[in-house]
């Protein structure tokens, strides 16, 4: 995930870690991550990855070298480029080749580092079983998410939560619609039926979303669409709600279950 990985580096670096930053910087054919990926390594520990496999345990050993042979001084540590064929260089599969490029973890490695925009914004409406399930997959996908629920009770542990995790709890939970920018996903399961129809009527009528999903059942669905076309919610908007939502031929419905189906969907569409 590359805004946290971005972030415990910058904590590194503030804390004066001794540690090399390993990107790739150009790539060719079939390889395991593609150029501006980075991983950041250190004497006794490693965030983030280029892919693992051969490729990854010999960056890792090259870096450990570069901070051994300087003793952790990074002023002696120059800029180490090495262009590798994965098949007869690695013996991977691949069979691309690819550049990486080490560098000293400084200000000058981190100002390099681009801050990646988040893959969606998305709203996510219940912090119930499924709700929490999804949250658990989302905290290591670069993305933002709102997550309303007018019962505080149910939110977890909000300061294990990642950054890019907002907690809300509010009373008027249709009203956090307006909140989300232009494009934003929203994703509706909350523990009253009547509340997720109040929720898909707002953002159906905003209509500036890039998906909407409802959980639910097809019968489910029937009533909710009856129900917007009384309220005078236009057909083209009706047919963009998802519902139900997840990623056909998953079979099971525990939480779990459900939310890994729901979130492959949601990345489908973004």
């Amino acid at each position: 995930m590359n805004a946290a990985l971005r972030r415990q580096a910058a904590r590194w670096l503030a804390a004066a870690r001794p540690a090399i930053v390993v990107e790739v910087v150009a790539h060719r054919g079939s390889v395991p991550r593609e150029a501006g990926t980075r991983m950041v390594v250190a004497a006794d520990a490693v965030l983030g990855t280029i892919g693992g496999g051969h490729l990854e345990w010999q960056a890792i050993a090259l870096a450990r070298q570069q901070l051994r042979e300087c003793a952790g001084v990074l002023d002696c540590i120059g800029v180490h480029e090495q262009r590798l064929a994965l098949g007869p260089s690695l013996g991977q599969c691949c069979g691309g080749e690819l550049t990486l490029r080490h560098v000293p973890l400084d200000a000058a490695a981190l100002a390099a580092w681009p801050e990646a925009p988040p893959r969606f914004h998305l709203q996510l409406y219940g912090a119930g079983h499924v709700g929490r399930a999804v949250v658990a997959l989302l905290a290591g996908i670069d993305c933002r998410v709102q997550w309303i629920d007018e019962r505080e009770a149910e939110f977890p542990d909000l300061a294990a939560l990642p950054a890019h995790i907002e907690p809300c709890c509010v009373d008027t939970v249709e009203a956090e619609v307006d909140r989300a920018p232009p494009g934003g996903c929203y994703l509706v399961m909350t523990h009253e039926h009547a509340l997720d129809l109040r929720i898909t009527e707002a953002v159906l009528r905003r209509g500036d979303f890039a998906w909407c999903g409802l959980i639910g059942s097809a019968t489910k669905r029937a009533r909710f669409v009856h129900h917007l076309e009384r309220r005078g919610i236009a057909r083209e908007a009706i047919d963009r709600l998802t519902c139900p939502i997840g990623v056909p031929g998953i079979v099971g419905k525990e939480p779990e279950v459900l939310a890994v189906a729901i979130v492959a969907q949601l990345l489908q569409r973004t």
